[in-house]
């Protein structure tokens, strides 16, 4: 995850894209803001021009935010993503699982039965031929 972060692209064009991007996203805040009647908006107003006027005029200066905001995202994506993996880790998979096993199905048929002469499966249908190879799919 370290190395993610410290292969985060801070190039103008990344740089003057986050400050377009966080500034129109603060301004359409700020515009329902003001159109809802919250006290917020003068706020969200002044940060998203000053994001949208710095990504336009000196992308530069927003390369410590971005890297920050950048490496935020990487942290939180790691953690909600091995968060997910759990949740569907030991509340999906492993109840069907131990549902499988309590009622003894041997999905992969693994068990050994000593009276079998041999655990080849014959196919059933009709016979191939060589051109039916050719054109599998």
């Amino acid at each position: 995850m370290l190395e993610d972060i410290k292969n985060i692209k801070s190039g103008r064009k990344q740089l003057r894209e986050f400050g377009l991007t966080i500034g129109g996203v603060l301004l359409m805040l700020g515009g329902l803001a003001m159109w809802r009647g919250k006290t917020s908006w003068p706020y969200l107003l002044c940060s998203g021009s000053s994001f949208l006027a710095l990504g336009i005029v000196f992308p530069e200066v927003l390369k410590p935010l971005q890297k920050a905001w950048m490496a935020l995202g990487l942290v939180i994506g790691f953690f909600v993503s091995h968060l997910i993996l759990a949740i569907l880790f030991y509340f999906v998979i492993t109840p069907i699982g131990l549902l499988i096993k309590f009622f003894g199905k041997d999905v992969l048929d693994q068990r050994i039965d000593k009276r079998r002469d041999s655990y080849w499966h014959m196919r059933t249908g009709p016979a191939r031929t060589k051109e039916s190879y050719e054109n599998q799919y």
